[in-house]
């Protein structure tokens, strides 16, 4: 298969991809749109940046046609806002010539906006958990015509704790369906999942759980500290021809916070910042302005590690190593989207060499290390911040061996050699002597 004609896709569909630019599918999408197609349920492994979308949203437009009806046909699930709004933007692209109409709901609007934004009709509903149960229980839509349920991000979906929630969904939605179940790691639980879920489904995996795109080079510095990590982000952008389009993911808000105001104040160009705290409104206009090429630098937490899909972003920065390892599989696929070339460089702090090993294991390849540039200045590790490093440090030692004691383990009360007792029965013994020496004075 070359060209996507071959899947026998109507002219409105094929003029639409045509414009975006996709002319020959990629390999999920070859092994997934044909299987689809049949009406079985199916199981897709595929990383993140390998045109995952499209795989599943070309047959469903094929499925379903034109407009018919007021409640959804059917309905994409995903975990996250941002991916509801990516979701429902390639929608849009794929579905412009024809009439098929589709909404992306979530949290962070008033559930009555989106209620009206369903009450004309819709035939695709793209959704997060949450919110599709709120509109449901307040009588937005029916399910009675959903005809194919698509859970999108499965993997994240489990972490995220949304499970109870998808199976009130499950209940409620008619059980003579099509499932397809997408995930870009298979781990024990997505098994599980999909034994429950999906009906003698196909797997269709284009690539072993958690493999990184090939386009995308990996490289890791050692970095001492987190004021060290802040000047070397600084110097990297200072290179402006080179680090055009910059996302730099931080563990914690706080760090990225922290990151944001150092980045803003020492670096050309407009800086945006995404985390949980900010506004939903804050955190739309920050992906659009990054999309349309207005914000340079992008520093996020992992809220929006699968809710970007923009093009050629050319670096990712991993301030901290996520705390979920399949995480980084994710960050580092917001580059080299669309068979681009693009880079990730990952901070290695002394307490995240036992993360990136996790990680190693988990890519099943080595991430090259580069030296520490030596125009870089290191700031002295502070007697705190010591503390702490010594102190994950030793968890993760205890980790790997429980009965590793570590540098701050509680000391118990030290007791002479000479001494029989206890202190508590010296200090006792001691005070029955004074009284003695008492009685003899009288």
């Amino acid at each position: 298969m070359t060209t996507f004609e071959g899947f026998g896709i109507g002219k409105s569909i094929l003029k639409a991809l045509g414009e975006i630019g996709f002319i020959t599918p990629t390999p999920i999408q070859e092994k997934a749109i044909p299987v689809i197609k049949s009406g079985k349920d199916v199981l897709g492994i595929a990383q993140t940046g390998t045109g995952k979308t499209a795989a599943y949203v070309i047959p469903l437009l094929m499925k379903l046609v034109k407009a018919e009806g007021k409640d959804p046909r059917a309905i994409v699930l995903v975990p996250t806002r941002e991916l509801a709004i990516q979701v429902g933007e390639d929608i849009e692209e794929l579905s412009q010539y024809t009439d098929i109409r589709h909404a992306a709901v979530y949290g962070g609007v008033g559930w009555t906006k989106h209620a009206a934004l369903l009450e004309p009709g819709v035939d695709i509903l793209v959704a997060t958990p949450g919110r599709l149960w709120e509109l449901y229980r307040a009588g937005a839509f029916g399910m009675k015509n959903i005809k194919t349920l698509v859970v999108d991000e499965a993997d994240r979906m489990l972490d995220m704790g949304f499970m109870p929630q998808l199976n009130k969904l499950f209940e409620v939605i008619p059980p003579r369906r099509q499932n397809l179940l997408f995930s870009a790691t298979f781990s024990e639980s997505i098994e599980l999942m999909s034994n429950e879920f999906l009906a003698f489904p196909e797997r269709v995996e284009v690539a072993p759980s958690a493999t990184t795109v090939d386009k995308v080079k990996q490289y890791f510095y050692h970095v001492p500290n987190f004021r060290t990590k802040l000047n070397f982000v600084s110097y990297l952008l200072l290179n402006e021809e080179e680090f055009k389009r910059v996302i730099i993911f931080c563990r914690t808000k706080e760090n990225a916070e922290d990151v944001f105001k150092v980045v803003s104040r020492r670096t050309e160009g407009e800086v945006r910042i995404l985390h949980s705290n900010k506004a939903q409104s804050s955190r739309i206009n920050a992906i659009e302005a990054f999309k349309a090429g207005g914000v340079r630098v992008l520093v996020s937490t992992d809220v929006s590690a699968r809710g970007i899909d923009v093009s050629q972003i050319s670096h990712v920065i991993n301030f901290d190593l996520p705390p979920r390892y399949e995480d980084y599989v994710h960050r580092i696929g917001r580059t080299a989207r669309a068979n681009a070339e693009g880079v990730a460089i990952s901070f290695i702090g002394p307490e995240e060499d036992f993360h990136l090993e996790n990680i190693e294991k988990l890519i099943r390849m080595k991430i090259e290390e580069l030296p520490f540039p030596d125009e870089i200045d290191v700031v002295p590790l502070s007697r705190p911040e010591k503390q702490s490093i010594d102190r994950e440090i030793d968890r993760q030692k205890r980790l790997v061996n429980p009965e590793f004691k570590g540098a701050f383990h509680e000391k118990k009360a030290r007791q002479t050699k000479s001494s029989p007792y206890s202190v508590n029965q010296k200090s006792n013994a001691v005070r029955e002597s004074k009284t003695k020496g008492r009685k003899r004075g009288r």
